[in-house]
């Protein structure tokens, strides 16, 4: 064996402890007390999952927040600020503030990642240009996607369309929409399907980031993706309408993503920054509860989305904080649902992704996590640190646990 993991506990049974052997940057054995040589670490009956997810972050906009206003700090105000600021971004700016937040999340666990990257007139294709290197540089530590979307319209904005399909054809694999800025929402979403098909590439749409919950975009998604079989590759992110939502219109909107076999991605940072910012009393939180749509048979995950910047002037890239974030601000307190929280950062995302090759079983890649906790709902409820992460079998990260020094 090339690594050892001893004395580790798994998420579906924490009981006991059991050694993970990894060979050939992949898991060759799971069992107690493994009889074979390699270099051997002992976890001490710590939690080891599967590597975390990004499934939302936007790395081409992170770390601007020193060139940018986040004065009445509403959406309108955020796309605008970013709008001016994108104009003098060069491909050298965007790697070297994608890579700094790159770095952030391979030291907090994560070893996938799906990340949004707009193209338009005003940008070009520089944040592309930007990112792209990455994905070979990092490879030995996290594996990159990025998805395509113009933040700014399609339909409205000249030019736009042709250099999505120009980023697509030059190293986006997923197709991405933000109809809400668009002056034909149903007209954007219609391209964006017939892209994905031309491309045959999976679809991740910002949608129905609003306060209430009327005129829902989702159920015409819904209805598209029924009518040309892409339930399982249609992925939606915010949608803080639902947040604002009676329980009928919840549960219709839970039934129809469910059945069309559309995921969900909630940002619990950047919607709880963003919305409310018309209430002066009683403030909504902007947060969609997706353990609740979960137990009516959405596939949900939790993401970080924007980093230092208008849209969330906060960040540290810990997917840890944002699943103790969400529990906190939607009030989730069933032992189950907490442990839902922590799936919804690795096997719900996984999911969402389309990842095959993901899991803590022999056979698959050993990107996996050792988390200074014993159970999952511990580590999302105490914020436990990653301590080791490993990428194909290969550590990537090393985090000493605290130690206190007592006196005497």
């Amino acid at each position: 064996m090339d690594t050892i993991l001893k004395n580790a506990r798994l998420l579906h049974d924490v009981s006991s402890t059991v050694d993970i052997g990894i060979d050939g940057g992949r898991i060759a054995a799971i069992t107690p007390g493994l009889d074979a040589d390699g270099d051997t670490v002992d976890l001490g009956g710590r939690l080891v999952s599967p590597g975390f997810i990004e499934t939302h972050i936007h790395l081409d906009k992170s770390c601007i927040l020193e060139r940018c206003k986040a004065e009445r700090g509403d959406l309108d105000e955020a796309i605008a600020e970013v709008t001016k600021a994108k104009v003098a971004f060069t491909a050298e700016d965007v790697y070297a503030r994608a890579r700094r937040t790159l770095e952030k999340c391979i030291a907090n666990g994560t070893t996938h990642m799906r990340t949004q990257l707009e193209v338009d007139p005003g940008i070009g294709l520089r944040g592309l240009e930007g990112v792209l290197p990455l994905i070979n540089e990092y490879k030995w530590a996290i594996d990159i996607e990025i998805c395509i979307f113009p933040q700014e319209g399609l339909l409205n904005n000249p030019g736009t369309d042709e250099l999505m399909v120009a980023a697509l054809q030059g190293g986006g694999s997923v197709v991405g929409a933000a109809p809400y800025t668009d002056s034909d929402p149903h007209g954007q979403i219609d391209r964006i399907f017939e892209m994905a098909r031309e491309f045959d590439i999976d679809i991740d749409m910002h949608l129905d980031f609003g306060p209430d919950p009327d005129n829902l975009d989702l159920l015409y998604v819904c209805e598209l993706t029924e009518k040309f079989g892409y339930g399982g590759r249609v992925a939606i992110g915010h949608v803080t309408k639902l947040s604002g939502a009676p329980p009928a219109v919840f549960d219709k909107a839970a039934t129809r993503l469910a059945d069309a076999g559309v995921a969900l991605t909630v940002l619990p940072s950047t919607d709880l920054y963003l919305m409310g910012r018309h209430m002066e009393h009683s403030v909504m939180r902007g947060v969609t509860a997706t353990h609740k749509l979960l137990h009516k048979g959405v596939n949900c995950s939790l993401s970080t989305n924007n980093v230092l910047n208008p849209f969330t002037p906060f960040g540290d890239c810990s997917l840890i904080r944002m699943a103790n974030l969400y529990a906190n601000i939607c009030q989730v307190g069933a032992r189950d649902d907490i442990r839902e929280c922590f799936n919804m950062i690795t096997a719900r995302s996984a999911a969402l992704m389309n990842l095959d090759d993901y899991g803590l079983e022999v056979g698959k890649s050993a990107d996996l996590v050792v988390l200074d906790a014993e159970q999952s709902e511990a580590a999302v409820a105490e914020l436990a640190p990653v301590l080791y992460a490993y990428k194909r079998g290969r550590r990537t990260l090393t985090r000493a646990p605290v130690v206190l020094h007592r006196p005497g």
